[in-house]
């Protein structure tokens, strides 16, 4: 480089302010920090690197905190740990010196739904640390937050409002605030809670379209299951949805029927609707209508062994028998198109003549990635041609 170049690059330099160049470089030196955390593979590669930069990370100050909850995007769940272990070293070490968190710019950030849900409930934390309004004029806003936590916070503080207006007795108030707390509601044990209140004051809670459970369905069966084989065994209605068809099942000729339940958790008794069958295998099948194409999570709670299609494509299959039922008890990614998405559900039992393994019942619902219910569209998914 020419010797003229230099010395107008030195004097360049000389006239940024030594504020705005600290921050320059610091902002560059935290964003290759970051990506140095995320590099580090699930299995730990990459460890000895992510921790020499967690080292680095943790001596900075406190105005890079919002650049460092940023990162929290896209990590997985190890690196995620890394930055909030660095997050938390740099926002004690500020407070310990008597400096200040840069609170606007995490609120600012918390309230951005785009970024990572773990990210913006670490810097909610950071904030409420010196700000004790902040929980107040923050959370009333989370009602249908994409983050679960905030969702549950927003949800909480309605409920104790609701019971306020009880106890006031201004049952109106008390209705319209539980009615709107039930709205952002996923948790079973406040869904529970608002429901009984409701139901007390004569207020109907459709909790199947709440959850966003699916009812109506068709089914076929049984075929063999005995010796377990029937999991991996590739029966008819995996190969086509056919209707009109009738198969050789495992007691004779099968033919496609139909059941629903009136359950509020949509829970489907196989055992009590259909039949007590034992080393049986089962299909099910209904609808789900969506108004536009979008990404969903189809949730699902068994004791029994099962295998889930949608449009054709395997998502998932669990080949395990009687380890509880619970609502949301597995949790699949998959993708809806607009209109009518078919659903099938292969569902085995095994042969345990135990008391307690004698359940052969299910639950599906469709939820947003945060878990809100999501009701098909038209509310009956249970028309098949």
């Amino acid at each position: 480089m020419p010797s003229w170049m230099i010395r107008g690059l030195v004097i360049a330099i000389a006239l940024i302010p030594t504020g705005l160049l600290l921050s320059v470089c610091t902002a560059a030196d935290t964003d290759s920090l970051v990506k140095m955390i995320k590099a580090i593979g699930r299995e730990g590669q990459g460890n000895r690197e992510a921790n020499q930069a967690v080292s680095e990370l943790s001596q900075q100050d406190a105005a890079t905190l919002p650049a460092v909850l940023l990162g929290f995007r896209d990590a997985n769940p190890l690196a995620a740990n890394y930055l909030r272990g660095a997050v938390e070293a740099i926002a004690d070490r500020a407070l310990k010196a008597g400096k200040p968190l840069p609170t606007e710019s995490l609120e600012k950030l918390i309230r951005n739904i785009e970024q990572d849900p773990r990210g913006r409930r670490l810097a909610f934390e950071l904030l409420t640390r010196v700000d004790r309004s902040a929980a107040d004029r923050i959370i009333p806003d989370m009602l249908l937050d994409p983050s679960p936590e905030f969702r549950r916070d927003a949800v909480a503080r309605l409920i104790v409002a609701g019971e306020k207006s009880l106890m006031d007795k201004d049952t109106d108030a008390a209705k319209a605030t539980l009615k709107k707390a039930l709205s952002g509601a996923t948790d079973d044990d406040q869904v529970k809670t608002i429901a009984k209140q409701l139901k007390e004051m004569k207020e109907e809670v459709d909790l199947q379209k709440h959850f966003g459970f699916l009812t109506g369905w068709q089914f076929i069966g049984p075929f063999d299951n005995v010796g377990l084989k029937g999991f991996d065994t590739v029966y008819p209605p995996e190969e086509k949805l056919d209707f009109a068809a009738k198969y050789a099942g495992q007691k004779g000729e099968v033919k496609w029927d139909k059941t629903a339940t009136d359950h509020e958790y949509g829970i489907v008794n196989v055992a009590k609707q259909i039949a007590p069958y034992k080393g049986a295998a089962m299909y099910l099948t209904t609808e789900f209508h969506s108004p536009t194409a979008r990404s969903v999570e189809f949730r699902l709670g068994t004791p029994n062994a099962w295998k889930l299609w949608v449009n054709g494509k395997q998502l998932f299959g669990r080949d395990e028998y009687h380890r509880g039922m619970a609502i949301d008890q597995y949790r699949v990614r998959g993708e809806v198109k607009a209109g009518a998405n078919t659903i099938l559900l292969k569902l085995c039992q095994n042969e345990q003549t135990e008391e307690w393994a004698q359940r052969y019942e299910f639950q599906i619902r469709v939820a947003d990635l945060s878990g809100l219910g999501l009701a098909s569209q038209p509310a009956q998914a249970t028309s098949q041609k």
